[in-house]
């Protein structure tokens, strides 16, 4: 039975006080037994928390109307998926220069955006030949899901994406740009950038793929795999039902059912995409802490390191 609420939010928002905002938060978050992590910088705050419903409301609800925070987050939208098991380990609430790092000074959609395309009229968007569409998450996520008829930058991290574009794409050429990720935050930003960049016509799946996920039927989607996401859960499919891949300690690649019985796959130690990139040193760390793990699974507990889902 699903207990567990999981609400993934952000806001760019100007917060150039948010240092002073971090002990409060926490303090909410930990009184209300929510645990996950939440990031705080000048351009606005982004993160992942679960817990009990009832207690997950009641932060969201702190967030948008304590005097503290100046109205700042009164439109703060999040969106909410169901676990039967805790997804997070503990509270963090961390300072940063980004909520989501490209590495671009001045690039802010406070100042500059793209156009924001609902998830029902996604569909429609992207079949227009005319349109180009970019993925733009990191390639591990790719791998899983994405978008039929997407192009995968194939970048490791998000400061790719700036020299990804510089390479890719000209502004005579692309008149029409759609992008799209997770939640709606990084696609965001990168809008802000091209735009910056001088490309006219830029669009951005609003609410991201989890929202699209939610919100448009199975029957009508787009949509090819599993959409991965940063807590136990690791995958989520349409419905936002909690999918069928699961995850190599060692390297946090996704792995799906037929690759966990690959002869390189060795739970909680390695698997086809790190088994010949690790060293002994670090496989035989790996091995050992696995082995912590099984005695405390015996025992009844949860190793406090232990990321694998199942």
């Amino acid at each position: 039975m699903s207990k567990y609420l999981t609400a993934a939010l952000y806001k760019f928002v100007s917060l150039p006080d948010y240092k002073s905002l971090q002990d409060p938060i926490l303090v909410a978050c930990v009184s209300n037994h929510i645990k996950g992590t939440l990031l705080l910088a000048e351009e606005g705050i982004n993160g992942t928390i679960a817990g009990f419903p009832e207690d997950i409301h009641r932060f969201l609800h702190f967030l948008r109307t304590n005097p503290l925070f100046e109205n700042r987050f009164a439109d703060l939208e999040h969106k909410e998926s169901f676990a039967s098991e805790h997804p997070f380990y503990r509270m963090k609430v961390k300072l940063k220069k980004e909520i989501v790092t490209l590495g671009v000074a001045g690039v802010s959609p406070t100042k500059k955006v793209g156009t924001y395309i609902k998830p029902e009229d996604w569909n429609a968007l992207i079949s227009d030949p005319d349109v180009v569409l970019i993925d733009t998450r990191n390639d591990y996520e790719v791998d899983i899901g994405t978008f039929k008829g997407a192009i995968d930058p194939k970048t490791t991290t998000f400061r790719e994406f700036p020299e990804y574009v510089a390479r890719h794409f000209d502004k005579t050429k692309h008149k029409k740009v759609a992008m799209f990720c997770t939640g709606g935050i990084r696609c965001e930003k990168a809008s802000s950038y091209m735009m910056d960049k001088g490309f006219e016509e830029v669009y951005h799946l609003q609410g991201g793929i989890l929202k699209y996920l939610e919100t448009v039927p199975e029957a009508e989607s787009m949509w090819q795999g599993e959409c991965f996401v940063f807590d136990q859960r690791v995958a989520v499919k349409h419905n936002l039902e909690v999918g069928e891949f699961d995850q190599c300690y060692a390297c946090r690649h996704p792995l799906s059912p037929a690759e966990m019985q690959s002869p390189q796959y060795n739970a909680g130690i390695s698997c086809p995409y790190c088994y010949d990139k690790i060293s002994e040193e670090k496989r035989a760390r790996l091995t050992e802490r696995q082995k912590q793990v099984i005695l405390a699974k015996q025992r009844g507990e949860v190793h406090i390191g232990e990321k694998q889902k199942k």
